[in-house]
């Protein structure tokens, strides 16, 4: 159906299919995390090395088409949303996929055992955190909606009711994450001490993942609100 809000027409092809096309990337690089963590728990190198390369195709094309949207977006038309707010949302969004990549990486990197009594924690909270990144992707993919609509009314209430929604499970994560390390710190002394440093950075990178899903989500309603 044809739009009828003449902020749409002037916007000619949209940067808001890409930026979602970009989110469902970043998102399909998350979804890799699970089986990641799972091959690890079980000491499945060949599973491990198989997510591992589907995180960093996905990454890969999530880079090709933030660059190629970078390139591409108006400079000088008028636009219904700053540009520099859209750019600022799409860094956030990558930054989702670089993580991924960089704990996929390092999964891969150094052989990582799943200290006793930390393996059904991790993968409750690595579910958690995938959550929390499809929630931001539900959120973007209501772009659409919101410009349909002119920025304005029922739409942006629903939309601010997703991104509270967001602010609440990456929340959380943050809860699990400190009760993650709580556990991991609980058995240092029979760990070895470089095992719990690489442990604490991958809690903390996957922590990141929802903190960056959060930003998402924090963007977009600063967006709707200017």
């Amino acid at each position: 159906m044809l739009s009828t809000n003449p902020i749409a027409a002037l916007f000619g092809k949209s940067p808001f299919k890409p930026m979602q096309q970009h989110m469902r990337i970043v998102c399909e690089c998350v979804a890799e995390m699970p089986g990641l963590f799972s091959a690890v728990i079980e000491q499945d190198a060949a599973k491990l090395e198989a997510h591992k390369d589907r995180v960093f195709v996905k990454e890969g094309e999530a880079d090709a088409l933030k660059n190629n949207l970078r390139d591409h977006l108006p400079k000088s038309m008028m636009l219904a949303v700053d540009r520099r707010d859209l750019l600022e949302l799409l860094a956030m969004q990558d930054a989702i996929a670089d993580t991924a990549q960089d704990i996929a990486g390092l999964l891969v990197e150094r052989k990582m055992e799943v200290p006793e009594g930390m393996a059904e924690p991790l993968m409750r909270f690595v579910n958690r955190c995938v959550e929390t990144c499809e929630q931001a992707h539900k959120v973007i993919e209501e772009l659409d909606e919101l410009l349909e609509m002119g920025f304005r009314g029922r739409e942006v209430d629903q939309v601010n009711a997703m991104v509270l929604e967001l602010g609440q499970m990456e929340s959380d994560t943050d809860v699990m994450g400190m009760a993650l390390i709580s556990v991991l710190f609980a058995q240092e002394d029979s760990i070895k001490p470089v095992s719990v440093v690489f442990w604490y950075q991958l809690i903390q990178w996957v922590g990141n993942l929802a903190d960056n899903a959060e930003k998402v989500g924090d963007r977009l309603r600063l967006l709707i609100a200017r």
